[in-house]
């Protein structure tokens, strides 16, 4: 390997949504990270879906094919 190409890794703590936290390495700048997504809260991970309407898109979409209903 060369010499001096290579990032330098250091210990950083990783705050989970929950509040749980674990040590790693990482060549991230700073010593922490705090997760605003990890897989006990993330849909695919638990299955639970959440709808976010910005901007009333999805009520736009739903006048503008309301028509179609599937049979």
């Amino acid at each position: 390997m060369k010499d001096g190409i290579h990032p330098e890794y250091h210990e950083i703590t990783v705050t989970m949504t929950d509040g749980s936290e674990f040590k790693t390495r990482s060549t991230m700048a700073g010593d922490s990270i705090k997760l605003d997504i990890d897989p006990k809260s993330h849909p695919a991970w638990t299955g639970v879906q959440r709808l976010v309407d910005s901007g009333g898109q999805v009520a736009k979409f739903n006048k503008r094919f309301a028509g179609f209903g599937l049979k």
